[in-house]
């Protein structure tokens, strides 16, 4: 008779075959696998309950972390919807837009539409829920490649949107007005329903992005067809730059988020010192702050550093080919000196003239590089995995913002560094600068640090001192930053950052 332990081992064997197939583990009752293997999981963590019947992966003591929830979200929806609905679905124009544009938070609420719907709210876990609404979809549906989602096609989601969306979530509107090449697709749309109404909208939102040429192609070609089109704006305010045909959404739409949360970050920070003239006494306060910011930097991460550990590291007392070799606390302080030391050159270049963006993103790489370069020499690493961008997507634990897709990352970071190139004032490029580095999360491992070095490289270049942010205030700072990514709402990240600055 099997042992309990070979029970377990065969149930999990069930449970590899499974994520072998599939990217994220949805399963519907026992359709998938037996009742057995099932319940077996299911009392032991490996899976958890979203609603009766089915179930998504997990791992056990995760009870209560919504991570894995929020990672597993937009698969279970797709699932569900096709086990349930087959393929007459898909999300409303305005969800549709936001996964085009690039939004990555979880909603509280996803509505789908289809034929067959029941206008039947569910709860979901973490008190989200799923609005299956009846009514009828477009004739052709986009199979969203990530998650599997069915959408609106892009024309017809700027078409169909509510007229509110366009004031709610004006960032997502301007970034899928700025995807589209020219009026045909629209056009196609509005004349097969002889919407004059939504004509007038749609131009006068790509009017607001300074897109005069669709607007007019739309305005007149509805009125070659004898449509009463009005044009009006439905957003409430201007851009401040006229947004250009951007095939990346993640490119139009970081550029909106730093227009629309600089002006507060310059309100809420003190003033500018200015140049530094001495150089060198600058670097050296820099040192000074050394072994006080490696102790809070890491442990805001959870590792278990002591000042001692610190110091051991600094100084070069560290032996990683015999005690420390399996201590991962010391590779990761002596990590962080080498990262350190590679950030006070940079702040140097800086200083004696070199623009602050290019600096960063010429020198970010070495950043990271020197931050993991212990565990290549304990061979945990290879030298390989510190090149470049992450190549696999990543997660935020309790986190409702799911960090961008490897692709998107790469369009992404260019234009981070082009901000920074271009932005006046040091404030900006500090505070949005280390928000914006951890919103992308181009590594897998070490971006809250990074995001740390690019927030005290940019308080350099405008004459503000190292700031450390403590770990006794790792609730308010994490939470700060949860708000800028799922709210938009930089404030209470600016007000953290300005209670720091000395």
């Amino acid at each position: 008779m099997a042992t309990m332990t070979e029970k377990m081992a065969a149930s999990l064997e069930e449970l590899r075959k499974l994520q072998e197939k599939d990217r994220c583990v949805v399963l519907q009752g026992t359709a998938e696998i037996g009742r057995t293997h099932l319940t077996r999981l299911l009392d032991n963590g490996w899976l958890q309950e979203v609603m009766k019947g089915w179930y998504i992966a997990a791992r056990p003591g995760t009870e209560g972390d919504t991570t894995v929830w929020y990672t597993s979200f937009w698969y279970f929806i797709a699932k569900y919807a096709v086990v349930r609905l087959g393929e007459q679905w898909c999300l409303t124009a305005d969800q549709s837009l936001d996964l085009y544009s690039g939004k990555t938070t979880v909603p509280v609420q996803v509505i789908i539409k289809s034929p067959k719907g029941h206008n039947n709210t569910q709860k979901l876990m973490y008190d989200t829920s799923l609005l299956v609404f009846q009514s009828e979809i477009p004739d052709q549906v986009y199979k969203e490649p990530e998650y599997g989602l069915n959408l609106y096609p892009l024309a017809e989601a700027l078409v169909y949107a509510t007229p509110r969306y366009f004031q709610v979530e004006k960032i997502a509107a301007r970034t899928c007005l700025a995807m589209i090449r020219d009026a045909a697709d629209i056009l196609k749309v509005l004349t097969k329903n002889g919407a004059s109404l939504r004509a007038g909208r749609i131009a006068g939102a790509f009017r607001n992005i300074g897109n005069s040429e669709i607007a007019d192609s739309i305005v007149s070609t509805m009125r070659g067809f004898g449509y009463d089109v009005r044009e009006e704006d439905p957003f409430e305010d201007q851009p401040r730059t006229p947004l250009v045909y951007e095939v990346s959404p993640y490119v139009t739409r970081l550029r909106l988020m730093w227009e629309n949360m600089r002006d507060k970050v310059v309100e809420l920070f003190p003033e500018a010192p200015g140049k530094i003239d001495d150089v060198e006494g600058y670097l050296r306060s820099v040192d000074e702050k050394y072994s006080e910011d490696a102790y809070h930097s890491l442990s805001i991460e959870g590792y278990r550093v002591s000042p001692e550990l610190i110091e051991k590291v600094r100084v070069g007392n560290w032996k990683p080919e015999e005690e420390d070799k399996e201590h991962k606390n010391a590779l990761v302080a002596r990590g962080y000196y080498q990262a350190f030391q590679a950030v006070r050159g940079t702040i140097s270049d800086i200083l004696k003239g070199k623009n602050a963006g290019e600096a960063v993103r010429a020198d970010h790489p070495v950043w990271y590089m020197q931050m993991w370069m212990p565990f290549v020499t304990v061979g945990i690493l290879q030298r390989e995995d510190l090149v470049g961008y992450r190549t696999g997507q990543v997660y935020i634990r309790g986190s409702q913002h799911i960090p961008l897709n490897p692709k998107a990352v790469r369009d992404a970071m260019p234009v981070l560094f082009d901000l920074l190139k271009n932005e006046p004032h040091p404030a900006v490029r500090a505070v949005l600068g280390h928000f914006f580095f951890v919103y992308i999360h181009p590594y897998m491992d070490g971006n809250g640090r990074m995001g740390r070095f690019v927030l005290n490289a940019m308080l350099a270049s405008g004459g503000y001192n190292w700031t450390v942010v403590p770990v006794e205030r790792r609730k308010e700072y994490m939470k700060a930053l949860e708000k800028a990514s799922v709210e938009g709402d930089i404030s209470e990240f600016a007000k953290v950052i300005t209670s720091l600055v000395k």
